[in-house]
């Protein structure tokens, strides 16, 4: 029995994905989702749900990859959550992530086996899909991504920086990353 609320969260890689099968038998006060990579912990949803989970919360996720796809970032977001006293389980791998003074040296070890496995996934599927770009570009079907910008905004975007704006204000004019802002003019 919890003290605090029960939260769930879930996650799909991207819009067109139904997250409907997660946690689809848990009695939820409630739910987080994001439809986004699990590549980091730059998720609206996986944010806003750390910002809620209070002290006696536990908090539900359907299965390890689910809350990201690398080990370091899995741990890192462990840890946060449970240094606020919250629990955390991991259904669909009967893993318990306890706050730190009740911490199971097995849920440990399989979390780092499991996570391991979930980094390995995804460079996988990242290998793939550089060894399809690669075919593709063989044969001469495949362009590259197609520019976000014209030319007209990118010769404005170069202005507002002669002009000294900085390049993040810029980046939310034109609804961009300013990692784009420095490719479009370098």
């Amino acid at each position: 029995m919890t003290k605090g609320k029960v939260i769930g969260y879930k996650r799909v890689s991207s819009v067109d994905q139904n997250e409907a099968r997660q946690l689809e038998s848990s009695e939820l006060d409630k739910v987080f989702i994001d439809k986004a990579s699990g590549k980091d912990n730059d998720r609206p949803q996986l944010q806003a749900m750390l910002d809620y989970v209070r002290d006696g919360d536990v908090v539900l996720v359907h299965s390890l990859d689910r809350i990201g796809r690398n080990l370091v970032h899995i741990k890192e977001l462990i840890e946060e959550i449970t240094s606020k006293g919250v629990e955390l389980r991991f259904i669909k791998e009967n893993l318990f992530f306890h706050p730190q003074e009740n911490r199971n040296a097995m849920s440990e070890l399989m979390l780092n086996i499991l996570a391991s496995f979930a980094q390995f996934e995804r460079e996988m599927i990242k290998e793939r899909q550089r060894e399809g770009i690669a075919i593709a570009k063989s044969k001469g079907v495949y362009k590259g991504r197609k520019k976000s910008l014209n030319n007209e905004q990118i010769k404005k975007i170069k202005e507002l920086i002669s002009i000294g704006k900085s390049k993040v204000s810029i980046a939310k004019i034109f609804n961009i990353s300013t990692r784009s802002i420095y490719r479009y003019t370098n």
